[in-house]
């Protein structure tokens, strides 16, 4: 379909000028001793550019050899015309195999070095191994690490730790959406978010407020938002059944690992109300899915529009 509605590609408009050209020969060859005569003729002609539509020109030796090309295919003489491949395509002889083992091996220890910082470590251990020469250079080992999809990655943390390593595989095996859930109220997200500036209680003291907030996941809702002054399990109990309150019960819910998010408490209410509760993953940001930028509630921007007199009850 989507063939149809953008025309053939540019190959395939050569392939059909060239049939054209040659294809009355074919239809109706010439008597013996005159097709050399009838290709002077077709060269001697102008034709429309398949690509831009100005005319063009092709020579005696160009109009023979698609002759013969086509003659020679009987059963599809306009594939036989198409564009040829490389019998190089794909490949990249500046690469050996010692190198590219050497790359491949690179890779896998070290995902986050760049390409530049490949190379050059691939220039250094040259100096010690000569089997590794004629070393690609900077451009075509780029080439090669983009076509085997060999990209930068950084790691979600320095540490060595099995959560550390299930992130990671995570991020390289599957795609980060911007939404999980096909329908509305089938996932929340629930989080805390401290303020940037602290308020002045009642009491007198200085504190940092806390933003819980309760997203739908599909419809960007925010069903609950409101200003605390701690992060417990009974607050989170509290805002939850706010936003319990105003918008029904969701099928499942995602939060982080914090105490107050996975207390018995919480845990068990859910699950008496029928809601999957689930947590993310270590060292994964993304996954408590609150939108900071430009679905949720943005910490820093909420925060700023409380000023410093101000009093929490």
């Amino acid at each position: 379909m989507t063939q149809q509605a953008r025309g053939p590609r540019p190959h395939e408009r050569w392939a059909h000028l060239r049939f054209c050209v040659i294809g009355q020969l074919l239809a109706a060859p010439p008597p013996r001793g005159e097709l050399r005569a009838a290709i002077a003729e077709l060269a001697a002609r102008q034709w429309r550019h398949p690509i831009t539509g100005d005319p063009v020109c092709f020579s005696f030796s160009t109009i023979e050899r698609w002759f013969y090309r086509a003659l020679k295919a009987r059963n599809d003489p306009v594939g036989a015309l198409r564009r040829k491949l490389r019998t190089d395509a794909g490949r990249q002889p500046a690469i050996s195999d010692a190198v590219r083992q050497v790359i491949l091996a690179q890779y896998a220890a070290h995902k986050g070095w760049s390409v530049q910082l490949h190379h050059d470590n691939l220039v250094a251990l040259a100096r010690t191994r000569a089997d590794l020469g004629p070393l690609p250079c900077y451009d075509t080992l780029r080439r090669f690490m983009k076509a085997n999809g060999l990209d930068k990655r950084r790691r979600v943390t320095p540490r060595q730790t099995a959560g550390a390593e299930r992130a990671e595989a995570r991020l390289f095996d599957r795609e980060i959406r911007s939404y999980e859930a096909e329908y509305v109220n089938g996932l929340w997200h629930w989080d805390c978010h401290h303020g940037s500036r602290k308020v002045l209680t009642a009491r007198g003291a200085w504190q940092t407020p806390i933003l819980f907030g309760v997203l739908d996941d599909r419809s960007r809702l925010i069903c609950h938002l409101q200003w605390y002054l701690a992060e417990t399990t009974e607050i989170v109990a509290h805002g939850l059944s706010q936003a319990f309150q105003k918008r029904g019960l969701p099928r499942s819910g995602l939060s982080d690992n914090g105490a107050a998010m996975t207390a018995a408490e919480i845990t068990d209410g859910l699950a008496r109300l029928g809601i999957l509760h689930q947590t993310t993953l270590p060292y994964s940001p993304y996954q408590p899915s609150m939108k900071r930028r430009r679905h949720g509630p943005s910490t820093s921007t909420t925060a700023k529009s409380i000023p410093r007199s101000a009093k929490l009850p």
